[in-house]
């Protein structure tokens, strides 16, 4: 079955992905990061909501009714991005993804006066059916920061309290709200219609080392998704 094919039943959870077309970047400062950002949370609603409308409100005190997914963690990167969600009504992962390729699509093409297709292709989708995976894709997510700093980690001896750090400190990723960090983001995800795998922040953190140091477990991170 190819990607493209892939039914998605409601409360399942899958792994969507896309890159910039060509590989090209597609975040290219802080202010693309969190428009995108933005976009995670508006478009998730069955009822447009206009980005005038939310920032008369506050983005993230908008009130949204009928969410078309429920999200568990994402992470943006220069020229991929990667969420985890789970359907809520029939039809809503198409319609969410729709909403969000094509947003910020026009942002980006009229910000940098460009035109064309922004991403290469649809977006790409997993189905996470086994709960060993289900809860890998949340390392696996959340660790892809590191090659930004250190794209070698893999192959060198650093210090884990070095690479925890990173992950910590990257803004454009779910990390921050599994470690307790109160910020407005956090309103776009639904942590609790995901399986409670981490019920603090020590358990967060002990998963995180344990992908860290699982080298075989690295040699499988770096073969899912996009690059």
């Amino acid at each position: 079955m190819s990607f493209r094919e892939i039914p998605f039943a409601i409360h399942e959870f899958y792994h969507l992905y896309n890159r910039g077309n060509s590989k090209q970047n597609i975040f290219l400062d802080s202010a693309d990061y969190k428009r995108f950002q933005d976009l995670l949370f508006l478009a998730n609603a069955v009822e447009p909501i206009t980005l005038r409308e939310a920032r008369r409100v506050g983005v993230y005190e908008t009130v949204r009714k009928e969410p078309l997914v429920a999200i568990g963690a994402y992470c943006l990167m220069p020229n991929h991005f990667h969420i985890l969600l789970t359907p809520l009504c029939e039809g809503g992962v198409a319609l969410f993804m729709q909403k969000i390729s094509t947003g910020y699509a026009m942002y980006f093409n009229k910000r940098y006066q460009r035109t064309g297709g922004l991403f290469e292709g649809r977006f790409k989708s997993k189905h996470a059916f086994r709960d060993e995976y289900l809860k890998y894709l949340f390392s696996y997510i959340h660790l892809n920061p590191l090659k930004l700093k250190y794209y070698d980690w893999k192959m060198r001896i650093i210090k884990e309290d070095v690479l925890l750090k990173e992950g910590v400190e990257y803004q454009f990723s779910s990390y921050q709200d599994y470690v307790n960090d109160i910020r407005n983001e956090s309103m776009i995800l639904s942590k609790e219609l995901f399986p409670k795998y981490f019920l603090d922040k020590a358990e967060w953190e002990r998963e995180m080392r344990n992908w860290i140091t699982y080298s075989d477990a690295l040699t499988e991170i770096t073969e899912v998704g996009p690059r």
